[in-house]
């Protein structure tokens, strides 16, 4: 298996078109998001209750239960966003692409994309990413949403590779390889000195790059003389 380098961009897929009613739940979880990310990182996640999240965002304590199961979840929200944006660019990534490879650059379309900018160049995605590691709810809340996106992200490169994920190891090492690089590149980002805008977004894009290269390099040196570069499987017939 081979990793190659980011060339290239899928074309991106129009979103469908939301009801009043979706219209509205999906604002209404934006509002608790936010508010339970803002009190979190100025206050921390121990001082933080529901009720003071659901006041913040002006709903109800019920409201706020039928979006998240407690204020680490709702605080880590755009975790999950994050992976759903990236599982959409992996699941549009041309069929020839190596699946390693094909994850690398959907990493790197999120990462980039203008239309709908990564929400890392706010400063407090980055000091609520610095308590993960230190605070038991944050950690459980951010490993469960990581896990979540992670199954979708080998059903999606089993899928590209016509393999039974259940049966066939590579797509969950694909994923395990390719998100852990990933999760890396953030932990190291999010202990550096805070800055905002546009500057913490190209610092945290060219940290990914270094460090998906990082892997490049050391597959290469892994690799037994003479490997052969991957082939994909055979699609499975319907």
């Amino acid at each position: 298996m081979t990793v190659e380098g980011v060339e290239g961009d899928a074309p991106t897929v129009p979103a469908p078109r939301e009801d009043g009613r979706r219209r509205k739940a999906r604002r209404t979880r934006e509002a608790l998001a936010a508010a339970a990310l803002d009190l979190v990182v100025r206050d921390g996640p121990e001082a933080v209750t529901v009720a003071a999240v659901a006041d913040r965002a002006d709903v109800t304590r019920r409201t706020f239960s039928r979006h998240f199961a407690g204020k680490e979840e709702a605080a880590l929200d755009f975790v999950r966003d994050d992976g759903s944006r990236i599982n959409t660019l992996l699941r549009n990534r041309p069929a020839e692409e190596p699946p390693l490879a094909a994850y690398r650059r959907a990493v790197a379309q999120w990462l980039t994309d203008v239309d709908t900018p990564a929400s890392h160049h706010r400063p407090e995605i980055r000091a609520l990413l610095a308590r993960v590691d230190t605070d038991p709810g944050l950690f459980a809340a951010y490993q469960r949403i990581r896990v979540d996106a992670q199954e979708e992200s080998v059903a999606i490169v089993a899928a590209r590779l016509g393999v039974d994920p259940a049966a066939d190891p590579r797509p969950a090492v694909v994923v395990d390889t390719a998100a852990g690089v990933l999760t890396a590149a953030l932990r190291l980002w999010s202990r550096r000195p805070s800055r905002g805008g546009h500057a913490a977004v190209a610092e945290l894009t060219a940290l990914v790059e270094r460090s998906y290269d990082a892997l490049v390099e050391e597959a290469a040196l892994a690799s037994p003389a003479g490997g052969t570069p991957h082939v994909p499987a055979e699609r499975a017939t319907p």
